[in-house]
């Protein structure tokens, strides 16, 4: 998709006797974000780097059949629930629901059709920010609760992306929700992000099992392969003989960010291209920051402009609670009642490195 090409919407296809659109918000400074209403998907951005050349940093699809056939959740709003929870069942104030599994030892992402592949509805529309809003009706992929859901996205004049999740419920119910973009910060068809720098505001991760799925201690990052706590290059551990990077092929971990009990908003990580100077932060409300290295990425997902994405050509931050929070009780709680508002905001700020 060019760059050159601006459009507030346009038709992209019909899914279920549905419209699905594709929409571009844009700010003053030109950036521009491609969204859908399908999986409230984010499709591009094209932003600018330090020599004012523009490129597509986000992974993805330029077709819709694409998305409705893509395994690895690529620009998509996860929920109900973020990552895997084990045995695909939970126990709410007693009592037991069964999920629907997309393993035979976990549910992931939501279950077999979770929010990735739903048909939003748009509440509004300008040119720099558009409200998403879906009902996620009782028991869906095993949840309890009619659960609405509102998505906002804005795109601020200060190259900022901002998502902002609400949620209510008529009956309990557990809510972890995140944006499951890849990003690329070369351009999403420059190749590996080995050689982009990383640091998490954290010192202590989540270790998982050999379903990858948290074991429910938490670990401490210092002098290991999981410390970036300053900057660092992505490659320089991913290929340690370390027993968490083999169970995962990679980083596939939850980080505990500074006061993960509070729904303040603070910096969570900071990546950055040092070719294109480009600098992402993120800041968030969430008590944990999930770093996805593209591990399960391969040379047969074929995006955008024929680009192929193989293993760890994008890499994502999810901003979330922690992953199988149902089944450790000292975790933060995900838990929704009817009456209480559910909330989120996560910021992905962009910039140029100053030299």
């Amino acid at each position: 998709m060019s760059k050159e090409l601006f459009f507030q919407k346009k038709l992209w296809g019909n899914i279920e006797g549905k419209d699905i659109w594709l929409f571009c918000l844009q700010n003053k400074k030109g950036t521009k974000l491609y969204v859908s209403n399908y999986g409230a998907i984010a499709q591009a951005l094209w932003i600018t780097d330090k020599t004012d050349h523009a490129d597509d940093i986000l992974l993805g699809y330029d077709n819709l059949s694409d998305y409705e056939q893509d395994n690895y959740y690529i620009g998509g709003v996860i929920g109900r629930h973020a990552g895997r929870i084990a045995g695909s069942e939970i126990v709410l104030e007693g009592e037991k629901y069964k999920l629907t599994p997309t393993n035979t030892t976990y549910q992931l992402h939501g279950g077999k059709k979770g929010f990735n592949k739903k048909v939003f509805d748009v509440l509004s529309l300008s040119s720099s920010s558009i409200v998403f809003t879906y009902l996620s009706k009782d028991m869906e992929e095993g949840f309890p609760g009619n659960l609405e859901v509102k998505i906002t996205y804005t795109l601020d004049d200060d190259d900022k992306w901002h998502i902002e999740y609400e949620c209510s419920t008529d009956k309990s119910t557990m809510v972890n929700l995140t944006q499951h973009a890849y990003f690329n910060l070369a351009g999403h068809s420059t190749g590996t992000i080995n050689e982009h720098f990383l640091q998490i505001n954290s010192s202590t991760f989540l270790p998982v099992n050999h379903s990858q799925v948290p074991t429910g201690k938490l670990a401490t990052t210092n002098n290991s392969v999981f410390d970036f706590i300053n900057l660092k290059k992505i490659g320089k551990d991913i290929n340690s003989n370390d027993e968490q990077l083999i169970l995962s092929k990679g980083y596939d971990h939850s980080w505990v960010l500074k006061k993960e009990n509070s729904a303040e908003l603070k910096s969570a990580a900071i990546a950055t291209d040092p070719k294109t100077g480009r600098r992402l932060e993120v800041f968030t409300t969430e008590p944990a920051i999930h770093f996805y290295s593209g591990n399960f990425l391969n040379e047969s997902v074929l995006g955008k402009d024929n680009a192929i994405y193989d293993k760890r050509t994008g890499f994502c931050l999810e901003t979330q609670h922690y992953p199988d929070t149902p089944n450790h009780p000292d975790f933060p709680s995900i838990t929704l009642q009817p009456g209480e508002k559910f909330y989120s905001n996560t910021i992905y700020a962009f910039s140029i490195d100053e030299e």
